[in-house]
C-alpha cells in the first residue's frame, strides 16, 4: 500500500540540503543543512547518512520525491538530476513537489483560519516568487514573478499569513497590511517534500521532477576567441 511506502524526499532549492526518509507514516530520518553553495558536493552523502540513520537501503526505497523549485537555478539542477539519478539506480519512481506546496504543507489548517497564504520563494533579486492559498488549503492561483512595486495590487485582500524563505523580505514590503509570518517555514521540510509526492503518487498526480522556474536561468553566452 503507498500509506506503507519507504519514501525519500529532498530539496536542495534554497539555502539547505534537506533529506527526509518515511517508513509508512513514521518519519525514520531527517536531516537538514544550511548551505548558500556546496549542494553538488553535500547531498549524496547526507542521503547516505540519512539513509543509515533510517536503517533503510537505498534499494528498500519505493518512492524518491524532490523540490523542482522555484529557487536557486543551481540548487533546483543539484536536487533533481540527484533524485533521477536515484531512482535510475534503484528502479523507483521519482515525483516532483513544488516548493510553494512544500512551504504552504508546514502550516498548520488551524493558523490559517481566516487567513490568506502567502508562500514568499527567494529570487535573490529584487522580485518574489509567490503563490496564494486560500484559508482552506486551495491555490488562488497560479505562482507569478512579482516586482516589489505590484506586491500590493497583486496580493489577496484581507489578513495574510506569511510562509517561504522570503516571508521576512515581503513583511517588510507591507508594512501597513495586516500580515503575520508563520513559524517554522523559513526553509523547505524535506519531510513535507516526501509526504506530498506520497500523497500525489496515490491521487495519481504524480509526475517525473522536472525544474519549475518563474524566470528563465542566467546564461552567459561564451566570447568567441579573437581572431590570430
Amino acid at each position: 500500500m503507498i500509506a506503507r511506502m519507504k519514501v525519500l524526499g529532498l530539496d536542495s532549492t534554497g539555502g539547505q540540503c534537506a533529506v527526509a526518509v518515511l517508513d509508512g507514516e513514521r518519519v525514520a530520518a531527517a536531516h537538514a543543512e544550511t548551505m548558500a553553495r556546496g549542494q553538488a558536493e553535500r547531498l549524496l552523502p547526507l542521503i547516505a547518512e540519512t539513509l543509515t540513520a533510517a536503517g533503510i537501503a537505498p534499494a528498500a526505497l519505493e518512492l524518491i520525491a524532490a523540490t523542482t523549485g522555484p529557487g536557486s537555478f543551481t540548487g533546483i539542477r543539484v536536487g533533481l538530476a540527484t533524485a533521477r539519478g536515484l531512482a535510475l539506480a534503484t528502479g523507483r519512481q521519482a515525483v516532483g513537489v513544488r516548493a510553494f506546496d512544500a512551504y504552504a504543507a508546514a502550516v498548520p489548517p488551524a493558523a490559517r483560519r481566516g487567513r490568506a497564504l502567502v508562500v514568499a520563494v527567494e529570487s535573490k533579486r529584487d522580485e518574489f516568487y509567490l503563490q496564494a492559498f486560500a484559508p482552506g488549503g486551495s491555490a488562488l492561483g497560479p505562482a507569478a514573478q512579482v516586482l516589489p512595486r505590484d506586491v500590493d495590487a497583486w496580493l489577496p485582500s484581507g489578513p495574510l499569513l506569511l510562509a517561504g524563505d522570503a516571508a521576512a523580505r515581503l513583511r517588510r514590503q507591507i508594512p501597513a497590511r495586516d500580515a503575520t509570518i508563520a513559524p517554522g517555514t523559513a526553509a523547505v521540510d524535506a519531510v513535507h517534500v516526501a509526504q506530498l509526492g506520497r500523497a500525489l503518487l496515490a491521487s495519481g498526480a504524480g509526475e517525473p521532477p522536472r525544474p519549475f522556474y518563474l524566470r528563465a536561468p542566467d546564461t552567459t553566452v561564451p566570447r568567441r576567441a579573437a581572431a590570430p
